[in-house]
């Protein structure tokens, strides 16, 4: 009798591992596909960036050029100016991810303590920034007040602090276990040494994370420059892809770029353009893979 109950229950083991099997294929091959189609429009784009102007034309859709060329990438670093303007992003975008990160840390673990003075004023007013903003021209008049036109501070300060970053990292330190905290000053840490030796080596996906995204608002950040900066030794790399695609259209005339005989298609050129100002800071994330997921929702879900 036993063994007879027992048969059931064995087939509709296999029946469930068998489901479970094919789920999981199918849910693979579903994976495979939604990734495909994530990452082959940026394929495309690099593939464009070697492809001559009529297989661009003619072929809708490619990922291996028919016919291999480099001179659209020729064609962008013909100059020196390029280099100066890659050198400029990368400057702003250290020094100002360095800054952000600085003032996020501090400022979120001061209000994450609630014996602060004055916590629900500071949590008010800068929340307030959330909803309400000066807008362009006020912006611009504190950035011209300030005398900060042509200058790189006025692409690094404006944005060294985003009240969404800091209100989740306030969130993240709010739970860290208040036990460490007390046991820490019970040894007479002060609170500098508490941040530096306790939050911030248990902050490493939350700091990973933030630094990320203030990096990538750096390197993208075009309508400062477009608005602030009127020299060109310190345009940043955003407004030089600009200028080189305008001048490959013929939007505008230029010596900068004539070092080269014959001038690629322009469709070559602005794929070259995307994969130059994308692949930077696209190779960044693998180094903080691990940290990304964590971090937000660690941060996002805490009080």
């Amino acid at each position: 009798m036993k063994s007879k109950a027992k048969e059931p229950a064995q087939k509709l083991h296999r029946n469930d591992t068998i489901y479970s099997r094919i789920f999981d294929v199918f849910n693979v091959i579903f994976l495979i596909a939604v990734a495909f189609l994530t990452i082959s429009p940026f394929l495309y784009v690099i593939a464009c960036s070697f492809a001559t102007e009529q297989e661009i034309l003619t072929r809708a859709f490619f990922l291996i050029p028919h016919t291999f060329q480099i001179e659209s990438y020729k064609y962008i670093f013909s100059s020196a100016t390029l280099p100066r303007a890659f050198l400029n992003t990368l400057f702003i975008t250290i020094t100002g991810t360095l800054l952000a990160m600085f003032l996020t840390v501090t400022l979120a673990y001061s209000l994450s303590k609630k014996r602060l003075a004055g916590r629900s004023l500071i949590l008010s007013l800068i929340s307030f920034t959330l909803v309400f903003s000066g807008g362009m021209i006020p912006t611009f008049l504190v950035i011209k007040g300030l005398h900060m036109i042509d200058t790189f501070a006025a692409l690094i300060i404006p944005g060294a602090l985003s009240t969404w970053n800091l209100i989740v990292v306030k969130n993240f330190f709010e739970g860290l276990p208040m036990e460490l905290e007390e046991a820490a000053k019970i040894d007479g840490a002060s609170d500098l040494t508490i941040l530096g030796r306790i939050a911030l080596p248990l902050s490493k996906p939350v700091l990973a994370t933030f630094s990320l995204f203030y990096a990538v608002g750096y390197w993208n950040s075009y309508t400062s420059a477009l608005l602030y900066i009127n020299d060109m030794k310190k345009w940043t790399l955003q407004i030089m892809l600009r200028q080189i695609i305008m001048l490959a259209n013929g939007v505008i005339d230029g010596s900068e770029f004539d070092e080269l005989a014959t001038r690629p298609p322009a469709e070559s050129i602005q794929m070259a353009v995307i994969v130059f100002g994308t692949l930077p800071i696209l190779l960044v994330y693998p180094l903080l893979q691990k940290h990304f997921t964590k971090g937000v929702i660690v941060g996002a879900v805490k009080g």
